[in-house]
């Protein structure tokens, strides 16, 4: 029985990120359907982390006791460990660019998206320089083969970085079936409600605040919609984890004069995302530069019409099932949102083309094409 070596580092932080979250889902669902073949983990870093998620399905983790930086700054200038030479592998597969080195065994390593290089100020200094340390090119271009999460960033990957076409394949990500539409008769729906006091309608921001996702912008279009009596009453919801460089949004929501009608909620949970989906009037999400764009696809799952910005992968994951818009413009995202909220035939046919769009993606197929992309090499 063949091996397949999964490089599981990401995982070791126990982050929420759209990432961490195509990692964990995929790894699962390719346990499920391939059992023709052999699956290890490993990692690297002090602290022991169990998985046990992982264990728990027959899955051999190797944990190395070596620090990220050292083990980061070796594979980059010293070009050891060979991981193959200490773990008996037939293919190694990296979930995101995290430096490694090989000595003989084919590797498939997948690519999110290329906002590192283009916007070095989306990030923080600390950030960037850990980008710089992973060598990202070089590893593209040692790769066997690239997986890329949209059409749009295989482009970019070949233009960028110098690879052929034929090296690169896209395969869509998922969408985790527990985002879907829930009854407002459900019991534990009820509670979230109250526990939380979201009773007035509201807009949704769901994600990392962080410069790239451009949430100022929603904050922008929110005051310029409080001016329309029509609109007067509603909340704007932010949700997610801090990321680096947050502290202009909360900036943006100090100086805001409807400050007391915006509501920052923090990293929240599983069940509490599709909550607020399920609860929202519609979701916003005008971020400058996307590989994929897990958030309005879990929105759209829950049947929360989107307004998304019209850059890089969005219009080609998204499509015509939500209204698009220049992220630069706080008007015209405005006049969307807007838009929505009050005419009732948008917001049915956006909850109908949302529903059907985001029903394309599925774990099980990309699981599926992924493992398609190992057979090449086993």
């Amino acid at each position: 029985m063949k091996k397949i070596l999964f490089d599981a580092r990401l995982l070791i932080k126990g982050g929420a990120s759209g990432i961490e979250g195509y990692t964990r889902s995929l790894f699962h669902t390719l346990l499920s359907i391939d059992k023709d073949h052999k699956y290890e983990l490993f990692y690297n870093g002090f602290r022991k982390v169990p998985l046990t998620e992982f264990l728990e399905r027959g899955a051999l983790v190797h944990d190395w006791r070596i620090p990220s930086k050292f083990f980061d700054a070796s594979s980059k200038f010293l070009k050891w460990p060979k991981v193959d030479e200490v773990i008996e592998t037939d293919l190694v597969f990296s979930p995101h660019f995290n430096i490694l080195k090989l000595a003989h065994a084919p590797r498939v390593m997948t690519f999110h998206d290329l906002s590192f290089i283009h916007h070095p100020d989306f990030y923080s200094f600390r950030k960037n320089f850990w980008h710089w340390l992973q060598s990202c090119k070089e590893q593209a271009q040692e790769a066997s083969k690239i997986i890329a999460m949209s059409d749009y960033t295989a482009a970019d990957i070949a233009a960028t970085f110098a690879i052929p076409h034929e090296k690169i394949v896209r395969v869509y990500s998922g969408i985790n079936p527990m985002f879907h539409e829930i009854s407002p008769d459900d019991e534990q729906f009820r509670m979230f409600v109250q526990e939380r006091n979201l009773r007035k309608p509201f807009l949704l921001y769901l994600g990392t605040v962080e410069p790239r996702k451009n949430v100022p912008a929603v904050i922008r279009a929110f005051n310029l919609l409080k001016t329309l009596p029509e609109l007067s009453e509603y909340e704007l919801i932010i949700a997610g984890a801090y990321g680096w460089l947050y502290k202009e949004t909360l900036r943006e929501a100090e100086h805001s004069p409807y400050r007391g009608d915006i509501r920052f909620l923090g990293q929240v949970t599983d069940e509490e995302r599709v909550f607020l989906y399920n609860l929202a009037s519609v979701f916003v999400y005008p971020s400058f530069f996307e590989g994929f764009g897990f958030p309005p696809l879990e929105a759209q799952a829950c049947g929360t019409p989107v307004v998304a910005s019209n850059r890089t992968s969005l219009p080609e994951i998204l499509g015509d099932s939500a209204l698009l818009v220049d992220p630069w413009r706080a008007q015209d995202l405005a006049d969307a949102i807007q838009t929505v909220l009050t005419k009732s035939r948008t917001q049915t046919s956006l909850r109908r083309r949302g529903l059907k769009n985001a029903a394309r993606y599925t774990w099980k197929k990309s699981a599926a094409e992924t493992l398609q992309v190992f057979q090449q090499f086993l």
